[in-house]
């Protein structure tokens, strides 16, 4: 059984900054990209960055300069640095990762519990 328990979530005022983190643990032979994605009140889920195992980053034109991704595949970990936060980045933000549990077996999509983030003064 594989699982994504994120933490760092919390309360901020416009302009701070906070720090996520995931950790993936159980059955695990390896983890293709790790991302974060996020959701609003009223609006749909979407992908606010993620990174390859080989380091390669990909993130949201709305979070570009301001958030920073980054993994420890040692420790099967994902952080979120965020930066220079605005009222428009409260939302629940998940923790994502495609996972193979064994060599023979295809990849999965695991997902955390979700951290909320409430940036507001």
């Amino acid at each position: 059984q594989v699982q994504l328990v994120e933490s760092g979530g919390g309360l901020v005022q416009p302009g701070g900054s906070l720090r996520l983190s995931c950790a993936a643990s159980g059955t695990i032979f390896s983890i293709n990209a790790m991302g974060w994605y996020r959701q609003a009140p009223g609006k749909q889920r979407e992908l606010v960055a993620a990174v390859t195992s080989g380091g390669t980053t990909n993130y949201a034109d709305s979070v570009k300069g301001r958030f920073t991704i980054s993994r420890d595949n040692a420790k099967n970990t994902v952080h979120l640095q965020m930066n220079s936060l605005k009222p428009e980045d409260t939302a629940v933000y998940y923790c994502n990762a495609g996972i193979m549990i064994y060599s023979w077996s295809r990849e999965y999509d695991y997902w955390g519990q979700g951290t909320q983030v409430i940036v507001s003064s």
